[in-house]
């Protein structure tokens, strides 16, 4: 019986973590786009695009407050309920840019609590036989859900009401599964337990996995925002730079469950540290590669999928290395550093592109670079335990 519910609840879990990045994927470029056709400055646009990231990292402190007082089955429930309230604002636009700021913060501070509880709850149903390819199924849908946002502005686009009302019907569909699927009674009795960190303590607990998620939003910040900029500086036609971008979140998607199935195999910081690697191979020669169009595409493929294999392999290690309460806190220090890693993203890699042609290769180097000394320390840790053991 445990099993018919624990699939029962992974498939939960699973659509609503795919609502989400359909929200984030589509109403990010929707309210952008809105708002510059309506004469916004740049400045005002790009506050309201960081609003969400903001929510996420607020998230990250009110989580645990939050969980101590309601079950997750009701937590889940009033998160999708704000997060429609909030997508339909965008529709109605408020009349004024305060409220539709609010209306993005409060969209960004539910997903964020989503996807920590989400995070925290595959991970407690996983078995750590196949905890790789369970989690690496869970931000899979994440990412092609997200993919498939900027789809949907394309096809429909940012004008009309169907972006908005297909996106509150997915959030209207995630509530009804979530009522009629997920128990009344938490699994992890999480309630019961006394963390033994903080949020911003975890990062002092697990450096080498913090800097994993930090690289990773980084990375996932900049691309999104500004590789098609750097593309089309190195006399790539718009279209064909977008299409880069698309290819590179297309190499993160196709990628994470052979990489969880492979960590699951080989084990989990060799892959780790492998991933971060190719990550700094690919950036440290992409001034090249942009030359190299029969190099370029591949390694954009293996690009996506080497730095969204960090990610994936980061909240595999935290399913794998803390529980209960500490499990909850831990994905909520990582829903904080995605935020400022989200932010940090296009501000450095902006500021590198201003002063250097290849500003943005060096930027996602020296991220590579630092990160592959933290899991280095990591697999050095682990190869020494394996041998005590």
């Amino acid at each position: 019986m445990s099993v018919i519910i624990n699939r029962a609840v992974f498939a939960a879990l699973i659509l609503g973590v795919s609502i989400v990045g359909l929200s984030v994927g589509s109403t990010v470029p929707v309210v952008a786009l809105r708002l510059y056709q309506a004469g916004f400055s740049n400045a005002q646009i790009g506050l309201m695009s960081a609003l969400p990231a903001a929510g996420m990292m607020l998230s990250a402190f009110t989580v645990d407050w939050i969980y101590q007082r309601l079950g997750r089955r009701q937590i889940y429930l009033c998160c999708f309920a704000l997060s429609a309230l909030s997508i339909a604002v965008v529709e109605v636009f408020a009349s004024t840019l305060y409220g539709l700021g609010v209306a993005r913060l409060v969209m960004g501070l539910a997903a964020g609590v989503i996807i920590i509880l989400g995070e925290s709850w595959v991970n407690e149903i996983a078995e750590d036989a196949n905890r790789g390819r369970i989690v690496a199924v869970y931000t899979t849908c994440f990412t092609v859900f997200q993919l498939l946002g900027p789809g949907m502005v394309a096809l429909f686009g940012p004008d009309g009401p169907l972006v908005i009302v297909s996106v509150i019907a997915g959030h209207l569909l995630a509530i009804g599964v979530i009522w009629f699927t997920l128990p009344r009674q938490l699994i992890g009795q999480g309630h019961s337990q006394s963390r033994t960190f903080s949020v911003l303590g975890f990062i002092q607990v697990a450096p080498a996995l913090c800097m994993g998620i930090i690289f990773f939003s980084f990375f996932d910040s900049v691309i999104l925002s500004m590789f098609a900029v750097y593309a089309a500086d190195h006399g790539y036609a718009i279209k064909l730079a977008a299409l880069m971008v698309t290819v590179i979140l297309l190499g993160d998607a196709a990628f994470q469950f052979p990489l969880g199935w492979l960590s699951d195999k080989v084990g989990r910081p060799p892959i780790y540290l492998v991933c971060g690697v190719l990550s700094l191979l690919v950036g440290v020669c992409l001034p090249w590669l942009m030359n190299s169009s029969m190099l370029l595409w591949p390694s954009l493929v293996v690009l996506g999928a080497v730095a969204g294999g960090v990610y994936t392999l980061a909240i595999i290690l935290i399913g794998q290395d803390f529980k209960g309460a500490d499990l909850v806190t831990a994905n909520a220090s990582a829903g904080f550093l995605w935020g400022v890693g989200s932010l940090l993203g296009p501000l450095i890699s902006g500021a590198a592109m201003s002063t250097s042609t290849q500003g943005l290769p060096l930027a996602l180097s020296a991220a590579a670079a630092l990160f592959v000394l933290f899991a280095l320390s990591l697999f050095r840790r682990a190869v020494q335990v394996k041998g005590l053991g």
